[in-house]
Order: structure tokens, then C-alpha cells, then sequence
């Protein structure tokens, strides 16, 4: 049995298939999906798992080096913009308009899908790499 912190097989194989300057996108349960964008669906109800309980998990197994984020977090919800800084404190950040944030989904390895009810809990990571 695999003894680091990813042990759903999907998401595991996702990230252990990254690399350098790969995209791979956490979001809400809301976010539409782009047709041909692998969907990791992790959400079980209303708020469970959470998009940062999401967004720890797969920090812990994959190296980022830049995220994007829509503009609207700044002011639909701040807290969570906090909470994704808090995590990533020295990764660089992109904004753009939440409509570019939907199209680039389909540039990504995979979606993963949250229980996440608030609004604009939607990242890309951009992978780095480790030496």
C-alpha cells in the first residue's frame, strides 16, 4: 500500500505523471468541466472535501511553481484567497478574468472536482520541479 499522503488512484497517477510547467486545476463543485478534461471527482456532499483540504493533499506530493487564479477572488472571496496564499507563500500568482480561468481548463492534466460551495475556489498549478 503506498505510504505518502495521495492514496486515491486517479489523483496519484495524475500527479506522478507531471512534468515541469504541467497544469493540473482544483475547483469547486460548481466549475463546468471542459469536454476531453479528465475529471477527478472527489466531492461527496455540500463542503466535503473542502477545496483547501483538497489543495493540502495534492501539495503534499506535488511541487508547484506558479498558480493562476480568477480576479474575482480577490473580492468574491478573499478568505480563500488568503487561505491559497497561506499555503503557497513563496509561489508566484496570476490573475485573470474567471472566463479565462474556464477556458484554461482544457490545458490542464486533469480537474479535480471538490465539495467546495463558495464562490471562485478555483486554481491551476503550475508543476515545478524538484532538484
Amino acid at each position: 500500500m503506498k505510504k505518502t499522503t495521495v492514496i486515491n488512484t486517479e489523483l496519484s497517477t495524475v500527479i506522478a505523471g507531471m512534468g515541469h510547467m504541467d497544469w493540473l486545476s482544483i475547483g469547486d463543485a460548481g466549475m463546468p468541466v471542459p469536454l476531453g478534461t479528465q475529471k477527478i471527482d472527489l466531492a461527496l456532499t455540500k463542503e466535503i472535501p473542502s477545496f483547501i483540504d483538497v489543495l493540502k493533499n495534492v501539495l503534499s506530493e506535488l511541487e508547484v511553481q506558479k498558480i493562476y487564479l480568477a480576479d474575482e477572488i480577490k473580492t468574491q472571496n478573499p478568505d480563500q484567497l488568503k487561505a491559497i496564499k497561506d499555503l503557497l507563500p513563496d509561489v508566484e500568482v496570476e490573475f485573470m478574468p474567471h472566463s479565462d480561468l474556464k477556458k484554461n481548463l482544457a490545458k490542464t492534466h486533469a480537474f479535480i472536482r471538490t465539495g467546495e460551495m463558495t464562490p471562485f475556489s478555483n486554481i491551476i498549478l503550475e508543476s515545478g520541479v524538484t532538484f
